[in-house]
């Protein structure tokens, strides 16, 4: 996603939910790098199930190299013609790809001035892609950071629907390790978002 160069001033539970948005894409886009998984490693979190879920995704990248992840990477999310996971909206919420979904999130990412960036072919509505968006959303990072109930509105209508159920798949693939760990983060912190947004409307 392309971004405007600037920052804003805004809460710090907002910006450490930016962040762990960030962190998620990160960990999904590509394979994690071992500077990523060094910084994974360094992680702590509290007695809520989300901490817990942190503590065991850093247990995990402790013992992880890089070039195992990379494999788990590919046979998770690219595979020979398929990876055993397809990360995107679409395909969960229709059973195939580039459907009315990804028209609809399209749509609204015009009314968000959020633009896919030139080098990019994949389509917008991957899990990775729609977190980025999140965490930009939050931060101000597509112009001014956008009002909590728009955040909502977006995140009920293109990442609520699916992004649990895509996140139990991975904490429960078969290639999963690593990944099973990110999948059990992610499904945490979802589910976090979803009952705040709830709380909030």
């Amino acid at each position: 996603m392309t971004a405007q160069a600037q920052t804003h001033d805004i809460a710090q539970e907002d910006r450490l939910r930016a962040d762990f948005y960030g962190f998620l894409s990160a960990l999904l886009a590509r394979p994690a790098s071992a500077e990523l998984l060094t910084q994974t490693a360094a992680l702590s979190g509290d007695d809520s199930d989300l901490g817990q879920a942190i503590n065991a995704l850093a247990r995990v990248a402790k013992v992880c190299k890089a070039p195992a992840v990379e494999s788990e990477f590919n046979r998770l999310f690219i595979g020979l013609g398929r990876g055993e996971l397809l990360p995107y909206g679409s395909f969960y919420l229709t059973g195939f790809l580039n459907e009315k979904p990804l028209a609809a999130l399209r749509k609204d990412m015009l009314g968000l001035r959020i633009e896919r960036e030139k080098n990019v072919f994949e389509p917008e509505d991957n899990i990775a892609s729609l977190l980025e968006m999140m965490g930009g959303m939050i931060t101000g990072r597509f112009g001014a950071p956008v009002p909590l109930e728009r955040q909502a509105e977006f995140f009920n209508k293109h990442i609520a629907p699916w992004a649990g159920h895509f996140f139990a798949d991975l904490e429960a693939a078969q290639s999963s390790v690593f990944y099973a760990a990110v999948g059990a983060a992610g499904k945490a912190f979802i589910e976090i978002e979803r009952e705040a947004f709830r709380m909030a409307g």
